[in-house]
């Protein structure tokens, strides 16, 4: 045991020294892929029950995936934030400006991609706002601008404030945004799709237009307001990476102590008991501010960090600290590689496809029916797989992420990383 203690011991020591955790780059390679896949299924219609999002209140499996990637975020700034602080203001500015904007106009230009849209048989252009409808046009926000504010305000927070002002702060932004969601939400029923305040400030902000109809009325899940329990989020994510660093570098160097409890005790269980009090806090808060995603709610991030905590503590005793380095890892790794250009590939290439499309027969009306590479591939070869339809669903959304994962091998094996 103590041979083995060592073993795990020596191996946490030299990642540290290197200041580089393969676990952390498998954890946000394994949030882009599972982003992916529920992000395309076969067919919205026909989804197994935890690759859906919950209708309001309440968590799946799903509902995970966007505030561990933020989270993601916040561990790989524990390791770049020291080298912003060492270049100064001037530096930190720089580069925290470009990639938040650049991150932002990603995001816009998806949501606005391919600019030209089927309407009857001929191609229109997608205007900003429609001439047609004064109510339809380009949604503004996203997935990855939400990653740009949230990365933007979390990095001010981390640069300007250290220790347990960072603490402070933040438990501070969960608790303001409690109260003023219970304020000056609707009376008797603040927390509820038409209750929730921040609707009429994106109506006001950002307009009808260019706001989320997914739930059937101009709601934006990623709009302004909840961008404020989000930052937090990363800044979570970041103290949790900072202590993963530190706790490694400090405890790395003293060979005469018991090397098990120094590595499993001092971070590994500190780790556990982070996440477990993350994980029932979340849950207690929510009997009183409901764990919802879509409005981001204070409890949502704390149940959604602690289960965060948990995981990545699992995989650094798992990967780092027994070595295990196999095809499940690999496979995930590959999309750490490349997280932000694998995820825009996803929602990028079902868009410019769908601009391909031929004619299938006509309808009942006698008009043309068409369908698009995607689409006949689902139809024609998933869709025919026995059994209920979710099983021809999944299989598309796993074939089209084997599709993204061969394309990101391909990339790493070139060596060919594009980052912001």
């Amino acid at each position: 045991m103590e041979k083995k203690g060592i073993i795990i011991f020596t191996r946490l020591t030299s990642l540290a020294m290197n200041q580089r955790y393969y676990s952390l780059d498998v954890f946000r390679g394994a949030t882009v892929a599972l982003m992916i896949l529920v992000n395309n299924p076969g067919t919205w219609s026909a989804m197994f029950p935890p690759l859906a999002h919950a209708p309001w209140h309440g968590v799946t499996p799903t509902d995970l995936v966007f505030p561990f990637f933020l989270f993601a975020v916040g561990n790989a700034m524990a390791f770049v934030m020291p080298r912003l602080q060492a270049g100064g203001s001037t530096v930190f500015w720089q580069k925290v400006v470009k990639r938040s904007v650049l991150i932002f106009l990603i995001g816009l230009f998806l949501n606005w991609w391919p600019f030209m849209q089927w309407r009857g048989e001929e191609l229109v252009f997608r205007h900003w706002v429609d001439p047609e409808n004064s109510e339809r046009g380009v949604r503004i926000f996203g997935v990855l601008q939400r990653i740009a504010v949230a990365y933007f305000f979390a990095s001010i927070m981390v640069f300007y404030l250290k220790g347990r002002l960072l603490i402070w702060a933040s438990a501070a932004i969960l608790v303001i945004y409690w109260v003023i969601c219970y304020l000056f939400g609707a009376p008797g029923d603040p927390y509820s799709l038409a209750g929730w305040f921040g609707t009429a400030i994106d109506q006001q902000i950002v307009g009808i237009a260019h706001m989320y109809k997914g739930e059937g009325v101009p709601f934006d899940p990623e709009g302004l307001m909840s961008a404020l329990p989000a930052v937090v989020q990363v800044v979570f994510g970041y103290l949790v990476g900072n202590y993963i660093r530190t706790s490694s570098l400090s405890a790395g160097l003293d060979l005469g102590s018991d090397a098990r409890q120094v590595v499993l005790h001092r971070m590994l269980s500190g780790l556990f008991v982070a996440g477990v009090l993350l994980t029932i806090g979340g849950l207690a808060w929510g009997q009183v501010f409901p764990i919802n995603k879509k409005i981001w709610t204070s409890s949502y991030v704390l149940y959604t960090t602690g289960l965060a905590v948990l995981i990545i503590g699992v995989m650094i005793w798992y990967i780092e600290g027994l070595g295990v380095k196999n095809k499940l890892t690999r496979f995930f790794d590959v999309f750490g590689k490349n997280p932000l250009f694998i995820f825009v590939l996803s929602g990028f290439l079902p868009k410019t496809l769908a601009l391909l499309r031929w004619t299938t027969g006509t309808n009942a009306d006698g008009n043309p029916t068409y369908t698009t590479p995607l689409r006949w591939f689902y139809t024609e070869i998933c869709a025919k797989v026995p059994g209920p339809a979710e099983y021809g669903s999944f299989l598309y959304a796993l074939c089209f992420l084997t599709l993204c994962w061969a394309i990101a091998y391909w990339m790493d094996k070139r060596k060919i990383y594009i980052k912001v």
